[in-house]
């Protein structure tokens, strides 16, 4: 059988790696947590997904350990979305993307990986970003780093709109 490779070789990684107990929104509030969380307000806080469906991915959360929305303050559900609408314009700006999925997963028959953790996921589209690949070979091919990225939202952070 003749068949296509395609080299990952920084996902050994993620497959070797002890695996993290706890809530990954709570871990990354802490100053000293080493994930990809670029931007926070006094209620809210912003991450890059590691575990991508899309260039950009990035997960919204309240900083308060909250299952839903039903559970937010308006004050945390303001400032909650504000953010949200921020990290658009920012990956937007960035990524020049054509669009955006934005959702929320409420509940493990939802589809929500972190039940206990209520999270906005923004996920930058472009026109025709949907090839071959994941249809065929049920595989997504992401054009940019973790870390590149990361520096760049860090950066547009720091840029008021």
């Amino acid at each position: 059988m003749n068949r296509d490779i395609l080299w990952a070789p920084w996902r050994m990684a993620y497959i070797t790696q002890k695996k993290r107990r706890g809530c990954i929104f709570c871990a990354a509030k802490k100053p000293t947590h080493p994930d990809y969380c670029f931007l926070k307000t006094r209620l809210s806080q912003a991450m890059l997904n590691i575990y991508p469906y899309n260039n950009g991915h990035v997960m919204v959360s309240p900083l308060r350990h909250v299952a839903d929305l039903t559970n937010l303050t308006k004050a945390e559900m303001l400032d909650l979305f504000q953010l949200a609408a921020r990290v658009e314009i920012m990956l937007a700006k960035l990524l020049s993307s054509d669009g955006f999925n934005i959702g929320i997963n409420i509940g493990k028959s939802a589809g929500a990986g972190i039940t206990g953790h209520m999270h906005v996921h923004i996920v930058p589209r472009w026109r025709g970003d949907n090839n071959f690949m994941p249809t065929l070979n049920n595989t997504k091919v992401l054009s940019q780093s973790l870390d590149e990225l990361h520096k760049g939202l860090i950066h547009a952070a720091k840029v008021r709109d």
